[in-house]
């Protein structure tokens, strides 16, 4: 939807502000005391549209658990561990290839202290991990300190007192270092100067037109099939001949039976949202039995495209919606004879609707779903109306045939490839282990190179017919298809296939791999990397990274396994790495000042998540900024996206910038 002039204008600068410093979550952290020996510590979180904060004990090599943590307690203890309190979402997480818990919209956590007579006193921090579908913050503490007495001898009956509250520390605007390891001019912020440069656009969910237009495809593929292309004619030439004395209302009949088709599909959209909700259809999406489940869904559907059996609803259904269509007149006998139509295509129109809906489900958007069954619908119900406004074209319209059964069978083998994602999804989430990369690549280039020589006339299935000859169409399909799988062999020895990388599972899980063009950093100590890089005359590029970043690891496989990007990072620059979620403990903790609040950094993720912030105005993942040897920006920052040659670009505007 367009905005007006004005308002476009006000929320670009105020993008170009703040779109890089984000702090998703606002929180309150409350004490209240239960009695004279029990007190709770809760924290309660309001959490921005998208993101997400995740929940307690999640293991290793995932997101960042909330924990609690001491730095000072006396006259009391912590009792038990910190607990989550609310709704919780538990999903498959593609980004970190495991089960995780988490909160969306408002989180909340709680710690029950043993309160031992006397003066009490805690001071301490949460530190939480929270995530959106483009980045994830860095270990984020929340501090509170709080001090009291309480009667030295127990009273369990005492009445609770009003809580304390305390607000979330807030990020800085500067840096008031308070060791000598992080003074000095390096640390200086240059958040003006950064933005200067301008801003890198973030990429967002998929658009509405995006979902609109795969719809429109998957509704064009639909109306090829036996169970479509073949009621197309026949409708036609009933709504015409009805009204053969009135070709305006025959006309009128057509668009009706097409508007029809599109409030049916596009109310199955606006059901299945209503039903499960945008996040709830987002977390069934991810969920590993859905994905199993889908995945035998798939496989049948492919089984009967391929001849083995017919799939039908039953026939009682379609006969009653029949009877019903020729028992009334007006616009609900053409509504009912759309409905017919929807039921007796299922068998071709099921799987692709299914997979549309699954997919559009992961966009997070509450339109996808009802967005997508309008672009199906649009394409499925145009060629009614327009063989009605043009009833010569009928003439023209391509017979049915065995071009047809071709179509089916090649969706068949479509069918199958896209079951094996989905059973990849579940069997990372049960670690099972049968579908590995190599396993998977090894199954796709099968299926395709089968699908190639399907095409070319070498196989047939038992609805095909004699026919030798191989049309052009065909035959470029045909070349199409054994390319595909051609190109995916070498990853069976550890290339990266970009091309599916949103698909196969993981490199990690590859066996084999001989894959070794990778960028390594020179660097993961900012003090020291800076000093190499004046030592030698280089320009500098941050990268600001986290050991559970996905869409980094995305990055680096993507774009910096480049060898233009590979030679200027490798050549031109000092790459310094620095991890914000590295949990090695600092020689000692140091004390600094963001925002006039006291905060302690306490891990070396804590340090560089703290330079990033108050050098640079940002606190996710991925972040690649490139400055001088006196610690100042040569270019505007850059983000996570994949378009190599907008970062060839941005690392040589750097350069240059450096060289003047």
């Amino acid at each position: 939807m367009k905005k007006i002039v004005s308002f476009l204008m006000l929320s670009f600068i105020a993008i170009a502000v703040f779109a890089q410093f984000q702090e998703p979550v606002t929180w309150n952290v409350k004490f209240e005391k239960l009695s004279d020996t029990e007190a709770e510590i809760s924290f309660v979180g309001q959490i921005e549209r998208g993101w997400h904060v995740y929940s307690t004990d999640l293991g290793d090599g995932g997101p960042i658990s909330a924990t609690f943590n001491v730095d000072k307690i006396v006259g009391a203890k912590a009792d038990g561990t910190l607990k989550p309190v609310g709704k919780e979402v538990s999903a498959f997480d593609k980004m970190f290839s495991m089960q995780v818990r988490y909160f969306e919209k408002r989180a909340q956590f709680v710690q029950k202290l043993t309160l031992e007579g006397g003066p009490y006193e805690v001071t301490g921090y949460l530190e939480y991990g929270a995530c959106n579908d483009e980045n994830c913050l860095p270990p984020t503490p929340v501090e509170f300190s709080f001090k009291g007495e309480v009667a030295a001898v127990a009273n369990a009956t005492t009445p609770a007192t009003p809580a304390e509250e305390t607000p979330a520390a807030e990020v800085a605007e500067t840096p008031a270092p308070a060791n000598e390891s992080i003074s000095g001019d390096l640390w200086t912020p240059v958040i003006d100067k950064l933005q200067s440069f301008g801003t890198t656009e973030v990429p967002t969910d998929i658009s509405l037109w995006a979902i609109f237009i795969a719809g429109f495809l998957g509704g064009f593929v639909a109306l090829f099939t036996p169970c479509v292309w073949p009621i197309i004619p026949m409708t036609v030439s009933f709504f015409l001949k009805r009204n053969k004395n009135d070709k305006a209302k025959g006309i009128r009949d057509a668009w009706t039976y097409g508007a029809s088709i599109v409030v049916i599909y596009v109310t199955l959209g606006l059901a299945i949202t209503l039903i499960f909700g945008a996040s709830a259809l987002n977390a069934l999406s991810t969920n590993a039995v859905f994905n199993l489940l889908f995945c035998l869904m798939l496989v049948v559907f492919a089984a009967s495209f391929f001849g083995a059996f017919e799939i039908t609803l039953p026939s009682k259904w379609s006969n009653a919606v029949d009877s019903k269509a020729e028992a009334t007149t007006g616009l609900l006998s053409i509504f009912l004879m759309a409905f017919t139509l929807a039921l007796v295509s299922f068998s071709c129109t099921g799987p692709i609707i299914g997979f549309l809906l699954v997919e559009l489900g992961t966009s997070g958007s509450i339109l996808a779903p009802t967005i997508g069954m309008l672009g199906f619908a649009i394409a499925l119900a145009l060629p009614f109306t327009l063989f009605a406004l043009f009833p010569t074209w009928l003439k023209s319209m391509p017979k049915s045939g065995g071009w047809m059964n071709v179509i089916k069978v090649t969706l068949g083998f479509i069918e199958l490839a896209f079951a094996l994602k989905f059973l990849s999804v579940a069997d990372l989430a049960y670690g099972w282990r049968i579908l590995d990369r190599e396993t998977f690549l090894a199954i796709w280039i099968a299926l395709f190179a089968l699908l190639a020589l399907y095409l070319l006339g070498k196989i047939k299935f038992p609805h095909d017919d004699d026919d030798t000859k191989i049309g052009v169409p065909r035959f470029f399909l045909a070349l199409a298809s054994l390319s595909f799988a051609i190109y995916m062999v070498p990853g069976l020895w550890g290339a990266p296939l970009k091309a599916i990388s949103a698909f196969s599972p993981p490199m990690s899980t590859q066996d084999f791999n001989l894959y070794t063009n990778e960028v390594h950093a020179q660097f993961d100590d900012y003090d020291l990397g800076m000093a190499y890089a004046r030592q030698h005359g280089k320009p500098v590029m941050l990268d600001f990274t986290g050991y559970g970043c996905v869409n980094c690891r995305k990055m680096e496989l993507a774009v910096w396994t480049d060898n233009r990007v590979s030679d200027l990072i490798k050549n031109d620059y000092v790459l310094i790495t620095l991890y914000v979620d590295n949990k090695t403990p600092l020689p000692a903790p140091m004390k600094v000042v963001e925002n006039g609040k006291e905060r302690t950094l306490r891990t070396v993720g804590d340090k560089w998540s703290y330079l990033q912030r108050v050098k640079f105005g940002a606190n996710a993942q991925p972040f690649y900024v490139l400055i001088d040897n006196d610690g100042q920006p040569l270019n505007k920052s850059y983000s996570y996206d994949e378009d190599i040659p907008a970062y060839i670009d941005f690392l040589e505007t750097g350069l240059e910038n450096y060289k003047k």
